[in-house]
């Protein structure tokens, strides 16, 4: 093995395979390493170095160089097998590892592909260099997916499994509705427009905030486009999902009523200690701000990041007047105090008993001992407090499934009883209408 075969081989290797040329080096030392042990045993102290401009090999043993006549032996027909499977080996190596560097670049980001097969629980993809996997947890609900079928998705997770990179796809990830809509609107993908925040439930309902720092565009008008085309593109490529679009703003005072359009919100109290927004609005705006299944009070939370209580004026005093009435009944607490942690928004046990102790020792000038007091006592009537409503939602189960099924007795028995008529014998229906003749017979 002469220095210009090496050379040969390395560059061959390089440009088909597209692998960096040192990898390959290292490759082709590994195998003479392999058929040089082969040759002179395990227990020698072997080293071998190809030099990197001539490809000229220079192998050692117990720092003997051993001459190319001898390495030409070495190098005879069974190390040479051994040699070969060695390069193989790290070529393979090498061919996964720039895989995965390549398909890693593109985490988070969109990649086509045809679906090649329908496995039930997941569906295979081929997406040019490798097959990606798209699990059925990672669909956006109901969707499905046929084979030969071209679809859109975007790299979830790219894993080294064994010879292989396993390369997972996602439709349900909110970063799929953020690069469609990269992909829609050139503002958003010029950076004209940002996308400050995103909230997804896939399948149903995605919120987006945006912001432009050119005042004479509309951030949200641009989004949505002419008569709304722009959006209702995104919205079909993800099954008639809807997309709202709001405005975003620093202020958590007009940012929470804009998350929570359609409703429209009377008033916004802020409670930074429980990391917590009090959102009042009027009787008939309550079902529309919690929304189906609570969705638009939950979305609107993740969008802004702070949890959100919807709520009517009136029933934000009725909570007031009884968190300060059940507070003043703790050991230690004044009624200063009691009113202090409901303007902080701590309107029941379980929000007390999460209070940090320096904090309630700051409120209420305490000692370390009665502020833990405080707590342990929250603690205690948290629990009680859910363990009675554990039990009355389970009561009320029973006596709904009781009913359930005294309905359902009722139907099944009067669908089996024969009818009234059918229960009069014939004897009986005769005399009825002769009588009835009589009557009729004397009136006249």
């Amino acid at each position: 093995m002469n220095g210009n075969e090496v050379l040969r081989i390395v560059d061959s290797i390089h440009r088909d395979k597209s692998i960096d040329k040192e990898i390959v080096f290292e490759g082709v030392e590994q195998a003479i390493l392999s058929a040089a042990r082969k040759h002179f045993g395990e227990e020698e102290v072997i080293e071998v170095h190809i030099d990197r401009t001539s490809g000229q090999p220079m192998v050692k043993t117990n720092g003997r160089e051993i001459d190319r006549d001898e390495l030409g032996d070495i190098l005879g027909r069974i190390s040479a097998q051994t040699a070969k499977q060695v390069m193989i080996q790290k070529i393979r190596e090498a061919e996964r590892d720039t895989l995965f560097d390549e398909y890693a670049q593109l985490r988070g980001q969109i990649v086509s592909g045809t679906v090649t097969r329908n496995e039930g629980s997941a569906i295979t993809v081929n997406i040019g260099k490798a097959e990606a996997i798209l699990p059925r947890s990672e669909m956006i609900p109901g969707e499905s997916h046929r084979p030969n079928e071209r679809i859109r998705a975007v790299v979830l997770e790219v894993k080294k499994m064994g010879p292989r990179v396993r390369v997972v796809l996602s439709r349900a990830h909110p970063d799929f509705v953020r690069r469609l809509l990269e992909l829609e609107i050139p503002e958003v993908n010029e950076r004209i427009i940002e996308i400050r925040s995103l909230a997804r439930e896939a399948g149903y309902r995605t919120k987006v905030a945006v912001s432009c720092a050119d005042s004479n565009i509309d951030p949200v008008g641009a989004c949505v486009g002419v008569r709304g085309a722009r959006i209702r593109n995104v919205g079909e490529e993800l099954g008639g999902e809807r997309i709202e679009v709001v405005r975003w703003n620093d202020s958590l005072q007009v940012l929470v009523p804009n998350a929570m359009q359609p409703s429209e919100v009377e008033d916004v109290i802020l409670c930074p200690m429980l990391g917590r927004v009090l959102v009042l609005v009027r009787d008939d705006q309550l079902s529309l701000a919690i929304g189906k299944r609570g969705q638009n009070v939950r979305l609107a939370s993740k969008l802004v990041g702070w949890d959100i209580d919807v709520m009517t004026r009136e029933e934000l005093d009725q909570q007031l007047d009884q968190a300060v009435v059940a507070y003043s009944q703790i050991p230690g607490v004044s009624e200063e105090l009691a009113e202090g942690l409901v303007s902080q928004g701590f309107l029941s046990f379980e929000d007390l008993s999460v209070i940090e102790p320096d904090e309630l020792m700051e409120m209420g000038s305490l000692t370390q001992e009665q502020a833990d007091v405080i707590v342990e006592y929250a603690e205690r009537e948290s629990e009680r407090i859910e363990k009675e409503q554990d039990l009355r939602r389970a009561t009320e189960k029973a006596e709904r499934q009781s009913q359930e099924r005294e309905q359902r007795r009722a139907e099944e028995a009067r669908v089996s009883s024969p009818s009234v008529e059918s229960k009069v014998p014939p004897a009986a229906q005769t005399g009825s209408e002769a009588s009835v003749e009589e009557a009729a017979g004397n009136k006249s």
